[in-house]
């Protein structure tokens, strides 16, 4: 698989001779990682049942990244109409980076609109995007610490508008600082080609550690999140580097910085140079057979095919474990799970049911 990545992030030809159910098994990889449309090899010698399921996969993200440039657009153009700023967050804002702007797998459209929690509600109503806020399963917009999650449109896009730069730390200490210099740093915006803002390299590079981090230590991560980081190194200057590692210790990064530098040594060989900090060993081959195990955000997981009970259950002791990893970030997600647990029994006695995890938004 690494060779197969290494091939696509490098835009060369891969034309190594392989066993049919090797490329099998790199297809089955590079859906569970979504990675289906960047390691698309067009003129490899695959068998064809192969070949043509995954050149109808590459053709489909080609098509999900064109509708999501011109929604990410026509965003932008109407906060713009409003007089709100606006920029981008990771997915699109990523995706122009890669050598095919049209590869990289989608998800959801992130951006971020100036004016905090309640103008940017009020500002959402006005546009027509949501016609009021409510809980999940009744069909409106829902409201999370950081952003707003509007209801999937009819062309099954679906967008989270941020007042808030980034989820952040679980740590309430570390997440003061990180949220206090990602809003400051939010504010340098650029225009790009197709059509939105996004913010610099800079703000990407903290941003996204602390969204890895977050999703690695609550449920897993996936190779797309280290391709992603791949190539805002490749367009980061020396000066983001090293703003960048200036901040890692205090806004409580730092671990997941070491461990994210080895791995993208170890599975894309990335330049020592265009490292900003040293090489964890130990924790990066924790962290990349957490992502091999579980594919994208963790949802192959063997934990997500057990039970409510047993997954509750596996979900504790892996933060316990992950304790070796980060404590004080672990510590924080279970104090912060149990918190969520009290808060949300209500919504668990009107639905009738012990897990909101089925309850369509």
């Amino acid at each position: 698989m690494s060779l197969l990545l290494r091939a696509a992030m490098d835009d060369g030809a891969f034309d190594e001779a392989l066993p049919d159910d090797v490329w099998r098994g790199l297809y089955n990889e590079a859906k569970r990682q979504s990675l289906l449309g960047v390691c698309y090899p067009p003129k490899a010698n695959m068998p064809m049942d192969v070949a043509m399921a995954w050149a109808a996969d590459a053709e489909t993200i080609r098509g999900l990244n064109k509708q999501q440039y011109q929604e990410a657009a026509r965003l932008t153009a109407l906060f713009a109409e409003q007089g709100h700023q606006s920029a981008i967050l990771k997915g699109q804002a990523n995706a122009r980076l890669y050598p095919d702007p049209y590869s990289r797998q989608p998800g959801d459209i992130d951006i971020w609109v100036d004016g905090g929690r309640e103008t940017v509600i009020a500002l959402l109503q006005k546009t027509g995007l949501t016609d009021g806020v409510g809980d999940i399963g009744e069909g409106k917009a829902t409201v999370s610490y950081h952003h707003v999650h509007l209801p999937t449109s009819e062309q099954g896009v679906v967008v989270e508008v941020h007042f808030r730069p980034s989820s952040g730390n679980f740590n309430p200490l570390t997440n003061r600082r990180l949220q206090a210099w990602l809003e400051k740093e939010i504010k340098d915006t650029m225009r790009v080609d197709k059509g939105f803002n996004v913010p610099s390299v800079r703000f990407a590079l903290v941003m996204q550690l602390a969204h890895v981090q977050r999703h690695f230590l609550a449920g897993g991560i996936g190779l797309r999140h280290i391709c992603d980081y791949y190539w805002l190194l490749k367009n980061a200057s020396e000066a983001d580097r090293r703003a960048v590692a200036d901040v890692m210790k205090p806004f409580g990064l730092r671990h997941t910085a070491e461990a994210m530098m080895w791995v993208l040594a170890e599975v894309l060989c990335l330049e020592e140079r265009l490292m900003y900090c040293r090489k964890d060993r130990y924790r990066g081959e924790w962290m990349l057979r957490e992502i091999m195990a579980g594919g994208n955000f963790g949802k192959f997981a063997d934990s997500g095919r057990r039970g409510l009970l047993s997954r509750v259950m596996a979900g504790r002791l892996r933060h316990l474990k992950l304790m070796r990893f980060d404590f004080w970030e672990s510590l924080w997600v279970e104090l912060l799970f149990w918190k969520a647990v009290v808060k949300t029994i209500p919504l668990r006695i009107k639905y009738r049911t012990l897990s909101l995890r089925n309850v369509a938004r």
